[in-house]
């Protein structure tokens, strides 16, 4: 089972302004590509109602397209 680390490079947030401001940071996740792509060169992604095609290309970048 994969558990994904929060990012080792994620810059610190400042404060907020006025002490009764609640933080609304939330840490980003990083999971690395050839786990998500198993080997593939495209991975559909379902996002409600709409579907994203995150292809890899052959000059070894990530393209995301609806």
């Amino acid at each position: 089972m994969f558990v994904a680390q929060p990012h080792a490079h994620t810059p610190s947030r400042p404060a907020p302004h006025h002490a009764n401001e609640r933080s609304a940071v939330v840490e980003a996740i990083e999971v690395d590509s050839t786990r998500l792509l198993k080997g593939q060169r495209e991975l559909l992604i379902r996002h409600g109602n709409e579907c994203y095609r995150l292809r890899h290309t052959r000059n070894d970048k990530l393209i995301l397209t609806k």
